[in-house]
């Protein structure tokens, strides 16, 4: 079931820490304890990190939260995307979507320095859409 404080708030944010501190655990294994703890390396990796949150839907679909929308509607989420394709990455696209259509939201944090050649997937927007299963609307 969905739930706002996927996106909003300290429940967020702790997921955001959490992500960054996971993944700085795996280039520093010997980390404990808070941040101003850490090794001066340790601390700046983390303070490098950057986050993706992924948003994936029921059918299939998924878009990369850019951040989220300062609208009136509580109907559904709506937010800035991060368009995958570099011809859409020159304006701004606000999506809506119904809150029961989001199954999985995810964070992911990477260091610049480390960052996989293959990204993951954000299918939310195409270059080629999918074939309709009944073939194009009558009259085209």
């Amino acid at each position: 079931m969905f739930n706002y404080d996927w996106f909003h708030g300290r429940a967020f944010e702790t997921h955001r820490a959490e992500a960054r501190r996971r993944c700085t655990k795996k280039k520093f294994a010997d980390i404990d304890g808070p941040p101003d703890q850490w090794s001066a390396d340790a601390r700046r990796f983390h303070d490098e990190l950057e986050l993706r949150t992924l948003i994936y839907l029921r059918d299939g679909f998924s878009y990369e939260l850019a951040g989220l929308a300062d609208v009136e509607s509580r109907s559904g989420l709506v937010f800035e995307c991060s368009p995958a394709d570099d011809q859409y990455k020159v304006g701004s696209f606000v999506v809506s979507l119904p809150f029961e259509e989001i199954v999985r939201v995810e964070v992911f944090a990477v260091h610049p320095s480390e960052k996989p050649e293959d990204a993951p997937q954000i299918t939310g927007f195409r270059t080629n859409p999918e074939p309709l299963e009944h073939g194009p609307p009558p009259g085209r």
